[in-house]
């Protein structure tokens, strides 16, 4: 199978059960082997006190982000860490994009780096993501369909 409808595969798997991604409207753009991009727009009631996209969201957007990148090629994937970096705010109606690719992957453990940018092309922040394999599959190979 080719790894282009693999990914889009476990990509679609996912999203069914994935209610925060639904309820946020975080919506996937392209999915590749150990690559995602995703889009999140910013509501009022993502502000925070200073008026600008509470840190959260922008976090979300980027694990969401994370999680479709590391789980593409069918291997069940968790974070076993993370970090972020806030580059500079987001305001409302804005809309981020998470951009995340795969920077190595062992036997077990991978790492991924995930860019998030605002409508315009600037950089609101950068996330690094550690990944853990849990599982053999994400969907059991039976149930793949040989064209997506």
């Amino acid at each position: 199978m080719p790894k282009q409808t693999l990914a889009q595969q476990c990509a679609e798997h996912m999203y069914q059960t994935d209610t925060v991604a639904q309820n946020l409207n975080i919506e996937l753009i392209e999915v590749a082997s150990g690559y995602s991009r995703m889009s999140m727009q910013i509501q009022d009631t993502m502000l925070n006190g200073h008026g600008s996209c509470h840190g959260g969201y922008i976090f979300t957007l980027a694990d969401t982000c994370f999680a479709y990148a590391c789980n593409s090629d069918n291997q069940p994937t968790v974070a076993s860490g993370c970090d972020i970096n806030y580059l500079r705010p987001a305001n409302a109606g804005d809309i981020l994009f998470g951009t995340g690719k795969r920077v190595n992957r062992g036997r077990s453990t991978g790492l991924y780096d995930i860019e998030v940018t605002n409508q315009d092309g600037k950089k609101i922040a950068e996330f690094r993501g550690r990944a853990h394999q849990v599982g053999e599959y994400l969907i059991d190979p039976a149930k793949l369909k040989e064209t997506a």
